[in-house]
């Protein structure tokens, strides 16, 4: 059943009243505004795309970070063999930049595995150029065994740190794996499972590793706690019923 708003009477306020009612709707429609303002810039945007994709001697993924048509970087896996006196054969798992400026977040020459919770910037020890992965090295006359290595050797739910450009401005995004290795019993074999991810839509901005929603740095941003009471309460009184619900719905935290 709707209810109507008791009827007031203009007579029953002083003369002055409306007019500091006036202003006061003014400056607390300002405020309301400047609480807007000041929330968009914490509301980064990150977009995440869940995937689950094998990458193995005879499947490669190519990877659109963000979805705009453009390859950006190439899982694939080669093999390699090399002859001294002894035959030795090679399958690498590795990740290729497919444009000239995109990076790979390396550690001695390797693609790192980072856990989750980096983060994943400027200041990250990116680099150009295809990057090894995994490994799976053996030799002919050894009874079929041989050697994993490589940091992304047998591995759950690591994060591959990416730095690409969308329109010439630098992004910073994350793409998760497992990784396996086998090599005994004359199975030679790596292979690589994409689980997901994900890019910083704003260029320059950091990404957390793992993280799927919500601002992607770990340093604050754009706060309200600062003055917020006294200006979520003018904003409420000048937008009137339905700011309430708005300035009471608490946005999710990102650790």
């Amino acid at each position: 059943m709707k209810r109507h708003p008791r009827s007031r009477h203009a007579e029953s306020l002083p003369d002055s009243q409306p007019q500091r009612l006036n202003a006061y709707t003014l400056a607390a429609t300002a405020a309301g505004v400047g609480v807007l303002a000041l929330a968009q810039p914490a509301n980064a945007r990150i977009i995440y795309t869940p995937a689950h994709k094998t990458i193995d001697f005879t499947h490669r993924v190519l990877l659109d970070l963000s979805h705009d048509g453009k390859i950006d970087f190439t899982f694939q896996e080669t093999f390699i063999t090399t002859t001294s006196v002894d035959e030795f054969h090679s399958l690498i798992l590795s990740v290729v930049p497919a444009q000239s400026r995109n990076e790979v977040w390396t550690k001695q020459k390797h693609a790192s595995a980072l856990p989750a919770g980096i983060r994943i910037g400027p200041k990250g020890p990116f680099a150009p150029g295809k990057r090894a992965m995994a490994l799976d090295y053996y030799q002919d006359g050894t009874g079929g065994s041989g050697t994993c290595a490589g940091p992304w050797n047998n591995v759950k739910s690591r994060y591959l740190g990416l730095k690409f450009r969308i329109d010439g401005a630098t992004h910073f995004g994350w793409a998760r794996l497992n990784v396996t290795c086998v090599t005994h019993f004359g199975q030679h074999q790596i292979t690589g499972l994409l689980t997901g991810y994900a890019y910083e839509t704003i260029p320059g901005k950091p990404i957390i590793a793992g993280t799927t929603e919500g601002p992607g740095d770990s340093e604050p941003t754009a706060s309200l706690n600062t003055n917020t009471p006294a200006l979520a309460t003018l904003g409420r009184l000048a937008l009137g019923a339905p700011a309430l619900s708005i300035w009471r719905r608490e946005d999710p935290v990102v650790p």
